[in-house]
C-alpha cells in the first residue's frame, strides 16, 4: 500500500507552515476575479462547439489520498469511441492552452488543490505506486508543478513521478514553488507536451507501465 501520509511540516518555515496557503488563496481569488471574462467565454465557446455539459467532473487523489472532485472545462465530445477520436481541434487547443484547467482555481480556493503541486491523479493509480512515487501524496496537488515543468504529458510515468517525489519530499519553499511554476508557464507558452505519442492526455499508470 502507498504510503498516504501528508506532508510533516514539524521544522519547517513560515511559508511551508502558512504562507503557502495564504498565496494560494490569495491568487487564485485574484485569478478567479481577473480571468472571469475568460473563463465566460470558454465557457460560451464549448457550449457552442460541444454542447452540454460544460464543465467535465473527475473524482482525483488530493493529499493523503483523500477524494476530491476536479472540474475541468470539456474538451471532448461525448460517445463510447476512443478518447483520441472525441477530441478534435477545438479541444486540442483548449488542452494546449491549459484553458480547460481554469475551472480548478475553484479547487484551489476551497484547498483540494494549490498552485503548485503535483498533479492529481486518479484513484485508481493509488495501488500501482512504489512507496517513494507515493510521496507525491503528501502535499496537496497543484495546478502547476514539478513533472509539468519537466514537459507536461510528453513526460514518461517514470520521470514524472520521480519529479514529483522529489518535490514532496521536503517542506514546500517559495523558490522551489516560483521554479515550478515559471518552467510550467514556459512549457505551455512554448505549447510542449499536451499529449503523450499516441494517445489523447497520457497512457494509463499502472505496475507495469515502462518509462
Amino acid at each position: 500500500m502507498p504510503d498516504l501520509t501528508p506532508h510533516p511540516l514539524p521544522g519547517a518555515g513560515a511559508y511551508a507552515r502558512w504562507g503557502k496557503r495564504a498565496v494560494d488563496v490569495a491568487a487564485a481569488l485574484a485569478l478567479l476575479l481577473l480571468l472571469a471574462p475568460l473563463a465566460a467565454a470558454v465557457a460560451l465557446a464549448v457550449l457552442a462547439v460541444l454542447g452540454r455539459p460544460v464543465l467535465f467532473h473527475q473524482v482525483r487523489s488530493g493529499r493523503g489520498g483523500v477524494v476530491f472532485t476536479l472540474r475541468k472545462f470539456r474538451s471532448m465530445a461525448q460517445g463510447p469511441e476512443p478518447d483520441a477520436q472525441r477530441l478534435d481541434r477545438f479541444g486540442r487547443w483548449l488542452r494546449a492552452t491549459a484553458l480547460d484547467e481554469l475551472p480548478q482555481l475553484a479547487n484551489v480556493l476551497r484547498g483540494d488543490m494549490s498552485l503548485v503541486g503535483p498533479r492529481p491523479l486518479p484513484p485508481e493509480y493509488l495501488p500501482h505506486y512504489s512507496p517513494r512515487q507515493a510521496l507525491r501524496l503528501r502535499p496537496r496537488p497543484g495546478l502547476a508543478g514539478p513533472a509539468q515543468a519537466l514537459g507536461r504529458n510528453a513526460v514518461p510515468w517514470a520521470a514524472r513521478l520521480e519529479a514529483d517525489a522529489r518535490y514532496a519530499e521536503a517542506p514546500p519553499s517559495l523558490r522551489g514553488d516560483l521554479t515550478a511554476f515559471v518552467g510550467t508557464l514556459r512549457v505551455l507558452l512554448a505549447r510542449r507536451g499536451v499529449t503523450a505519442p499516441g494517445h489523447a492526455t497520457m497512457p494509463r499508470f499502472d505496475a507495469g507501465t515502462e518509462g
